[in-house]
C-alpha cells in the first residue's frame, strides 16, 4: 500500500467516523427537541386548561372592579351635585333683600342672646347689620348688645361672642348645620330612583 492509499484510507475513516459522530448528534438534537417541544406542549396545555377554568374568574373579577370604579364615579358625581345645592343655598342667602336678610339675622338674635350683653361680630363684606341697626334692636328688645371691632370670615350673618364663648350664627354654619340635619332628605329629592 502506498502513501497516498494510507493516506486516502485515513481520510475516508476520519469522515466516516465524522460522518457517524454527526449523524449521532444530530438524532440527539432531535430526540432533545422532541423531548422539549412535547414538554413546551404539555406545559402550554396545561397553561391553557388553567387559564380556561380561571378565564371566568378573572373576568368576573374584573367587572366587580369596574362596577365599584363606576360606583365611586356615581358617589362622586352625586356628592358633588348636593355640595352645588349647597352652595346655591348660600349665594340665595348673601343676595336677600335687606328686609328680609335683617329679620331672618333678629330672628338669629333672638334664638342666640343669653346673657343680653354680647359683642355681634359680623363679615367683612356686611352691607346690612351696623351700629344703628344694632341699636334699633336693643331697643325693641331690651338688650345691650355691641358691634365688635373684629370682623370674621364669613360670608353673611353674624357671631356673638361674650367672653370666650361664641355662638356662630353665619351663614356658612347654618348651612353647615341644616346640611347634617337635612341631607338625607336632599338626597332623596335629587335622586328619587337612589
Amino acid at each position: 500500500m502506498s502513501l497516498a492509499q494510507i493516506t486516502e484510507k485515513i481520510r475516508n475513516d476520519a469522515q466516516k467516523e465524522a460522518d457517524e459522530i454527526l449523524s449521532k448528534a444530530k438524532a440527539q438534537a432531535e430526540a432533545i427537541t422532541s423531548k422539549a417541544e412535547k414538554e413546551c406542549a404539555g406545559i402550554q396545555e396545561g397553561f391553557d386548561e388553567r387559564f380556561g377554568a380561571e378565564r371566568p374568574e378573572i373576568i368576573k373579577r374584573r367587572e366587580i372592579v369596574a362596577d365599584i370604579d363606576v360606583s365611586k364615579m356615581m358617589l362622586s358625581a352625586k356628592r358633588e351635585l348636593i355640595e352645588d345645592v349647597y352652595r346655591g343655598a348660600l349665594e340665595k342667602m348673601k343676595a336677600l333683600p335687606k328686609d328680609k336678610y335683617l329679620a331672618f339675622c333678629a330672628d338669629l338674635l333672638d334664638g342666640g342672646v343669653t346673657t343680653k350683653d354680647e359683642l355681634v361680630v359680623v363679615g367683612d363684606g356686611e352691607k346690612y347689620i351696623d351700629a344703628a341697626w344694632l341699636d334699633s334692636y336693643n331697643a325693641s328688645h331690651g338688650t345691650k348688645l355691641a358691634l365688635a371691632g373684629e370682623k370674621a370670615d364669613i360670608a353673611g350673618g353674624f357671631i356673638l361672642r361674650r367672653g370666650r364663648i361664641s355662638v356662630n350664627c353665619s351663614w356658612e354654619m347654618l348651612l353647615k348645620v341644616s346640611q347634617e340635619k337635612q341631607e338625607s332628605d336632599v338626597v332623596k329629592r335629587l335622586f328619587p330612583s337612589a
